[in-house]
């Protein structure tokens, strides 16, 4: 799922070393044990994130 992510947001012009990912996502696993109502948010905002990134790749696909 990274090199997914990762793809996605070089397209976009914005790299992120694997390190700085994987800290960002134990930060968000943390905040999902944690606070368990937060999950709606972090899965909607993941959601969202991934739909745009599918966007941007088939529109690239498509020029």
């Amino acid at each position: 799922m990274t090199e997914h992510i990762d793809r996605g947001l070089k397209k976009m012009g914005i790299t992120v070393s694997k390190p700085i990912l994987a800290i960002l996502c134990i930060i968000f696993g943390l905040l999902i044990i944690l606070f368990p109502s937060i999950l709606v948010w972090i899965a909607g905002l993941f959601l969202l994130i991934q739909g745009i990134l599918l966007l941007t790749e088939f529109i690239e696909l498509k020029r």
